[in-house]
């Protein structure tokens, strides 16, 4: 079981990295940028679900 958790938490980890690099990419203002790098950080499942369907969307 400690394993399982272990390899969640990596996973996370890892979303939570991409999301952030995700955020940097995008239009949105310096500002909106560290508060939802801040929520991501300090909310990491939750900041991602949110950020999901309500966060900036990277440039193409």
């Amino acid at each position: 079981m400690l394993e399982l958790r272990g390899l969640l938490g990596f996973v996370l980890f890892i979303l939570c990295v991409w999301a952030i690099f995700q955020i940097i990419k995008s239009r949105a203002e310096d500002l909106h940028k560290a508060i939802w790098i801040g929520v991501i950080v300090f909310l990491p499942l939750l900041g991602l679900i949110v950020w999901w369907f309500f966060g900036p969307k990277p440039e193409n």
